[in-house]
């Protein structure tokens, strides 16, 4: 890796004051996080209740044809619920029951709350535990919100996945889990690099299916694979779980330091570890390199979208040579965010929060040669002549773990390679 990770000569940026911005906001809902979310949890069904408009948000983001079977639906609160001539909560009622006898295969049902004014003033809560008595043991029901007011995209998943914490059983010895949903394939991916350390058990939260719920207890330790689960983290914290400080596992030197956090807690020696990860840490370092002569020099700048933006900044920066002219973040937890913090170089420009006219006035000024920003914004600066990634993309793609890291360097390229034969 000292062929082209920086060396770490200080604390970065992790004592740096980081401006905060409150302006007009352009972000996706929470609702999107549903679109990977159903697909990991395999006997579980996302019902919206929500309007036409996020009905369409979910189809359209989903990309699901017609005569799919997913995992998702929405119930539409239309004009007859609006004018009073219609009980909501009986009316989801008879929505639920249709929907468990047309698919017996769910296990857990979530109700997931919108922004709509009529939506909020429904207690999905209690409806949720009315309808657990109703169905269970066979289909336990669930509620988060997935509002769009005031929140970012992924939080989402961190609603999602903290009102989970509650029903895991009670764990009575020491266990690791990882939290944050991963695709099927990282997933093995780490289960096996876990096994050849030998740390064990390790569980991972979402499940694949809701009959395999992890326990947690006093002597579980987590690490976050996602930057944005502060609520889970906190449920887990008041379960007794303690959370595994570590960057995260975006590139090659973040799946290192992640891992070598998780050996340090549970007493793997530094023979056992580089045993494990040598030969797949050698083949990400090698496959890095043809991205790598794009990527370096060119300059970076992340509107703040996922909260994924430090550690992505982080890999940019220290594996791919690239020169980061902004980094924005939604919101700036110190807490889980100071190993990446140390990892950036000192000076770099953060921005908590989003006040999108003056950052789009930032951006046009310094005229970068890649933009990471929400959908909303990629088209019209793509109109403008600069290429741009969007940063939901970074969530539907596999990207963590050493043999994603070429795929995560990739995503950033694809764009500077467009632009070039477009030039042509």
């Amino acid at each position: 890796m000292d062929g082209f990770v920086q060396p770490v000569t200080g604390r970065g940026c992790a004592d740096a004051v980081v401006p905060m911005e409150r302006g007009q906001r352009e972000v996706f809902c929470g609702l999107t996080g549903i679109i990977w979310l159903h697909r990991k949890i395999q006997d579980a069904f996302f019902l919206v209740v929500g309007s036409r408009t996020c009905a369409h948000l979910i189809q359209s983001a989903a990309g699901v044809m017609i005569f799919a079977e997913p995992r998702f639906a929405t119930a539409i609160i239309d004009e007859r619920d609006l004018a009073g001539l219609a009980d909501c909560n009986d009316e989801l009622d008879r929505v639920v029951t249709r929907l468990l006898e047309r698919r017996p295969e769910i296990k857990l049902l979530f109700l997931v709350g919108s922004c709509p004014s009529e939506v909020i003033k429904l207690d999905l809560s209690r409806a949720a535990q009315r309808l657990s008595r109703q169905f269970m043991p066979g289909v336990r029901v669930l509620n988060y919100s997935g509002s769009g007011i005031e929140t970012t995209f992924t939080q989402g998943e961190d609603a999602c996945l903290a009102s989970l914490v509650p029903i895991l059983p009670t764990a009575t010895t020491a266990s690791l889990l990882v939290v944050g949903a991963l695709a099927e394939v990282v997933e093995d991916q780490m289960r096996r690099l876990f096994a050849a350390m030998g740390v064990a058990p390790v569980a991972f939260l979402p499940p694949r299916s809701a009959l395999d719920l992890p326990s947690v207890g006093p002597d579980t330790r987590y690490l976050l694979a996602q930057p944005f689960l502060s609520d889970t983290a906190r449920a887990l914290d008041e379960r007794g779980a303690k959370r595994i400080s570590a960057p995260f596992p975006l590139g090659v030197e973040g799946t290192t330091l992640w891992l070598t956090a998780a050996a340090e807690a549970f007493g793997v020696g530094a023979a056992a570890l580089e045993s494990a990860i040598a030969a797949p840490r050698e083949r990400a370092e090698r496959s890095l390199d043809r991205h790598r002569a794009l990527l370096a020099g060119k300059r970076i700048f992340f509107f703040p979208d996922s909260q994924l933006e430090l550690p992505l900044a982080r890999f940019l920066s220290r594996e791919m040579g690239m020169d980061l002219v902004e980094v924005g973040t939604p919101y700036l937890h110190r807490q889980h965010m100071t190993p990446e913090l140390e990892l950036l170089p000192e000076g770099t420009a953060l921005v908590e929060g989003q006040d999108v006219e003056r950052q789009l006035d930032r951006c046009r000024a310094e005229k970068p040669d890649l933009v990471v920003c929400g959908l909303g914004l990629a088209n019209p600066l793509e109109a403008e002549g600069i290429a741009t990634k969007w940063s939901i993309e970074l969530l539907f793609s596999p990207t963590q773990g050493f043999d994603q890291a070429a795929d995560l360097a990739e995503l950033f390229a694809r764009p500077l390679v467009r632009r070039a034969k477009l030039r042509v």
